[in-house]
Formats: structure tokens, C-alpha cells, sequence
């Protein structure tokens, strides 16, 4: 049997007359609320694709990555709560306006493109709406595979907007760069504007923006209260940061080690982004489908760790070239990572809770982002190695590195931590739809007139519901709506 909405029960408790007028008045609030909302064809991967691509391409053009951190740890589970009851398409207009807002301020005034790039940190968390997005119109099975496109699409960005936006600033001068991205960045709020269709049920909103929502459902840190409250999310997130952490350093240096130890030039640093970026989408589309289809959620996301285990290792003890381009096409597969756990996020929230859900990893990465690089700067500084973006030239003492044992510390000390991290995911509980476990679907539709009458009880309710309390929920309420895992 299904559970019944609140407006289903609304109406049944009130006279016909009433109850005619009531669905009435409904419906025109939704068409006066939702007419803004209105896109080109269906909600589908595509829009999130699109959305995310232009995103970072505009950014890829400047070669100067965004301004992510603290701020996103605090801000992205809120603004993935308020897409669980606003729906998606305002929080995609908001973030990508603004994280691209100090793009053409770079050329206007630097001291208000630094003011606001700092700002912008706080919506500098597309992914986890895009998400959210994603996890709306698509079958759990297909999951996985949207979000390894959508991921791969931001790789397939990154890959061609420096090589693109370095040819146009050596030709006709950084102004011009600035112009293409600040137009790309328009292209892109036009296109959610007034091409992406909103994905969540009208069922799932209030009637208008003039609803009200309470404290309860906008608290960035009751989510983060009920991490440590279920086993399953904590254990997810713990898996996240440790992964994520080494990832976030390795970013902010790699390319100086390659060039000022290693000794690769520009033109080998351009091909082996290329390289590593081309991989990833292959992984990303292609692999990634398989590996879910053939070894499971779970043993993918350890399978990913395992390549990024390997990569870690191989960039810290190779002093030669060819040992970095055999590990840049492990690192590609080790990109398979963050697709996966994201589907395993993903099929394990209910339904009114994706944009939180991802939203909880998306701000984790952004605090990894803000720590890795420090994290690695240090140790790069306990082992007397200077990357400066200024020293072009290998000096006497990163030369002597490539005869050293380990050349690259901080990147084994990475390795180890991805092994603490593989270590945690393997007690992660995986839950096929061949085992006979099912999990309770709650209904957000009622959440917005109920959240301020909860009780207590009700305040520590798990973000993502424990086995245990699946095959209670399935075994002693029968008679409420059950989805498969």
C-alpha cells in the first residue's frame, strides 16, 4: 500500500466543497510558483552535464582553480537541505552565478575579484546539487553510470579549457580569456535559467518560495549531528576525507614537482594532463559501468581506492619520467572513486534526502581542499624540498631527489592514509537487491508541516538508515511504502 501525502490527508479530512476548493487553490499556487521553473523537455542527465561542464570550462579557461574550503564544509549541507524542499534548479542558478561571479572582476578591479572569490567559496558546491539533480531522474541501477558521465564531463572540461584559454592568452592577450570565460559563464546561467527543467516532484515542495521552513530543516549542523548518530554515513565520510585528503594536496603541488624535481616542461605537463584527463573519462564512462555491473558498489569503491593506494606510491618512490606517466594511467582509474561513492551515498538516502546527503560529501571535499594543500606543504617543507612557482629551474637540492629512495614524501604519506581509508570502507555495510533487505521510504511531502511538531526522538533520526533498522522497518510495517535496495 502507499503512503498516502499530506495534501491526500488534508483532503480527506475536509467536506467536499472544501476539498474542491482546497486542490484548487492548490494547484494554482503550484502553477503560479512553478511557471518560473519551466525548462526544455524532461529533466535528464544531459542538463546536469551540461550545467557542470560549461561550469568548469569557464574556470579552466583562467587556469586558476576556485576558491573552495571551510566555507563549502559549512555551506554545502545547507544549501543541499534547501534543494531537498526548494527543489534543484534555484541552488543551481545560485551556485554557479556566483561562483562565477568574480571571473570578469579580474579585469575590472583585482582587489574585488580577491574580495569576492573568497565570497563565492561558500557556493563554490555545484557537484552537490548536480548530484541531487541526477539522483532524481534516474533509476538507482543507472546511478552510478550518470554520475560517472557527469564526472567525466567535468574531467573532459579540465582537460580542454588551459590548453585552450593558454593558446588565446599567448596570442591575443589575457583580456580576451577573461572575456571568453566571463561569456561562457553567462551561457551557462542562461541555460539553467531558461533550459533546465527542475527535477523534483512538485509533491516534494512547498507551494511557493513563501513557505515556510523552520530552523530544523535548514540547520547545516543538524545533518552533520546525525553523522555521528549512523554508522553507515559516518563510515562513508570517514572513507570520503581520507581519500580526499592526500587527492586535494597531491592537486595543489603535483604539477610544480613535476616540473621542479622531475624535471617535465610545459609541453610534457600539458600532455600529461591530457593524458590523465582523456583516461579518466574512459574510466569514468566506460569502466566504471562494468566494475558496478560486475564486482558491486562497494568492492568498486575499494577497487578505486586500491588504484589510488598504487598511484600514491608510485608517484612517491618514482624518481624517473616514465614511472610518472605509468602512474598517470592509474591515476585515472583511481578516478573512479568519487562517482562511486556518491552512487553508494546516493542508494542509501531516501529520497528527500539527496541534495543533504550529497551535500554532507561535497562539504567534506571542500574542507579536504583546504587542508590537503597544507597538509602537504608541510611535509614537503620536513623534507627540505622547495616548490615555488617562480623557481622554473631544477636547484641542487630537488635535483639530488630523484636519487633519493623516496623522492615524493608526501605523496607515500598519501598512500597511507588512502590505506587507512581503504581499511574503513571495508566496513561499509553493502546492500544488493538480492539479499531480501529493504529500506522504509519516508515522504518529504509531509515533512514541511510536521518537522516543527517532532519530538526529540525525531531529531536524531539517521541520515542514512542502518541495516538493523531496514529489516525492522520491513518486518514490522508491512503496510508502508517499501523500495528495494
Amino acid at each position: 500500500m502507499n503512503a498516502e501525502s499530506p495534501l491526500e490527508r488534508e483532503v480527506k479530512a475536509a467536506s467536499e466543497p472544501e476539498a474542491g476548493a482546497m486542490l484548487e487553490k492548490r494547484a494554482g499556487a503550484r502553477a503560479a510558483s512553478g511557471s518560473s521553473l519551466q525548462g526544455f523537455g524532461r529533466p535528464s542527465v544531459h542538463h546536469a552535464a551540461i550545467v557542470i561542464f560549461l561550469e568548469f570550462f569557464a574556470w579552466g579557461l583562467l587556469t586558476t582553480p576556485m576558491l573552495t574550503g571551510l566555507l563549502s564544509f559549512l555551506s554545502a549541507p545547507l544549501i543541499g537541505a534547501l534543494s531537498d524542499v526548494w527543489g534543484r534548479k534555484p541552488f543551481l542558478l545560485g551556485t554557479v552565478f556566483f561562483t562565477c561571479f568574480p571571473i570578469p572582476l579580474m579585469r575590472i578591479s583585482p582587489w574585488w575579484y580577491f574580495a569576492m572569490i573568497s565570497m563565492s567559496g561558500v557556493f563554490s558546491v555545484t557537484f552537490s546539487v548536480i548530484f541531487a539533480y541526477v539522483a532524481d531522474v534516474t533509476q538507482e541501477h543507472e546511478r552510478s553510470t550518470a554520475y560517472g558521465w557527469v564526472s567525466a564531463t567535468f574531467a573532459a572540461s579540465l582537460v580542454s579549457s588551459p590548453a585552450i584559454g593558454a593558446y588565446l592568452s599567448a596570442s591575443y592577450g589575457d583580456s580576451l580569456v577573461v572575456l571568453v570565460a566571463t561569456v561562457v559563464a553567462l551561457l551557462d546561467i542562461c541555460f539553467i535559467l531558461l533550459a533546465v527543467p527542475e527535477s523534483l516532484p512538485e509533491k516534494m515542495r512547498p507551494l511557493s518560495w513563501g513557505a515556510q521552513i523552520s530552523w530544523k530543516q535548514a540547520d547545516p549542523f543538524a545533518s552533520l549531528k546525525k553523522v555521528g548518530k549512523d554508522s553507515t554515513v559516518l563510515l562513508i565520510c570517514i572513507t570520503v576525507f581520507l581519500s580526499y585528503l592526500p587527492e586535494a594536496g597531491q592537486y595543489s603541488s603535483f604539477f610544480l614537482y613535476l616540473r621542479q624535481v622531475i624535471g617535465f616542461g610545459s609541453v610534457k605537463i600539458a600532455a600529461f594532463i591530457a593524458m590523465v584527463g582523456i583516461l579518466s573519462i574512459v574510466a569514468q564512462t566506460v569502466f566504471l559501468t562494468i566494475l558496478m555491473r560486475s564486482l558491486g558498489n562497494k568492492n568498486t569503491v575499494l577497487l578505486g581506492l586500491g588504484f589510488q593506494m598504487f598511484q600514491l606510491a608510485w608517484y612517491g618512490f618514482g624518481s624517473q619520467a616514465w614511472m610518472m606517466w605509468a602512474a598517470g594511467t592509474v591515476a585515472a582509474m583511481s578516478s573512479i572513486t568519487f562517482p562511486a561513492v556518491s552512487a553508494l551515498v546516493s542508494r542509501n538516502a531516501e529520497s528527500d534526502q539527496q541534495g543533504v546527503a550529497q551535500g554532507i560529501i561535497t562539504g567534506i571535499r571542500g574542507l579536504c581542499n583546504g587542508l590537503g594543500p597544507a597538509l602537504y606543504g608541510f611535509i614537503f617543507y620536513m623534507f627540505h624540498v622547495e616548490l615555488t612557482e617562480l623557481e622554473l629551474e631544477l636547484n641542487s637540492n630537488n635535483a639530488a631527489l630523484q636519487g633519493a629512495v623516496i623522492p615524493g614524501p608526501p605523496f607515500l604519506f598519501g598512500a597511507c592514509i588512502v590505506l587507512m581509508s581503504f581499511l574503513v570502507a571495508l566496513f561499509i555495510p553493502e546492500y544488493s537487491k538480492g539479499s531480501g533487505i529493504k529500506k522504509h521510504s519516508n515522504n518529504i511531502s509531509g515533512s514541511l508541516t510536521n518537522t516543527i511538531e517532532r519530538g526529540s526522538d525525531e531529531d536524531i533520526e539517521p541520515l542514512l538508515q542502518d541495516s538493523s533498522i531496514w529489516e525492522l522497518s520491513s518486518f514490522e510495517e508491512p503496510g508502508n511504502q517499501c523500495t528495494e535496495l
